[in-house]
């Protein structure tokens, strides 16, 4: 008398090979896969910005003298429609603002700062650039001397 465990008396599955594809259908295998594919791409987010982070605190803090040579904005807008009524639509938008550093050797550094700092700063202001890594820190601009 051989032993077969409960539910997998006669099924074969594909091809005999015991894979249980009815007992999920098509679209349960396709729903796995793309399940597993997001959830990797948010653990290898999470993993990437982990490192990121690890690699700028083992970084020195740096101050250097450095000249702003361009500023950026980068708009991102979030929508969330409920109805097709395109006057209704409801939604949210967000701004990422960017400088861009030359330091004295000639290198060119682009920060992520905050909205304050960037109506505070201008293009050809001079002064200290303070950053860890690719964490920005603080820009002191260099008073004018008259």
């Amino acid at each position: 008398m051989d032993f077969e465990p409960p539910g997998f008396g006669d099924f074969e599955g594909v091809a005999g090979n015991g894979f249980p594809l009815d007992a999920f259908g098509l679209f349960g295998i396709v729903f796995m896969i793309v399940f597993l594919l997001i959830a990797g791409l948010i653990i290898f987010s999470i993993i990437k910005a982990i490192g990121q982070w690890s690699h700028n605190n083992k970084q020195p803090v740096l101050s250097v003298y450095a000249v702003i040579t361009a500023k950026r904005t980068h708009v991102s807008r979030r929508s969330n429609s409920n109805s097709n009524d395109s006057f209704s639509n409801s939604g949210s938008t967000s701004t990422t603002y960017y400088a861009t550093f030359e330091v004295e050797s000639g290198d060119r550094l682009e920060f992520a700062i905050s909205g304050q700092e960037y109506g505070q700063l201008m293009e050809g202001d001079t002064g200290k650039l303070t950053f860890q890594g690719t964490r920005y820190l603080g820009y002191e601009r260099s008073r004018a001397v008259e």
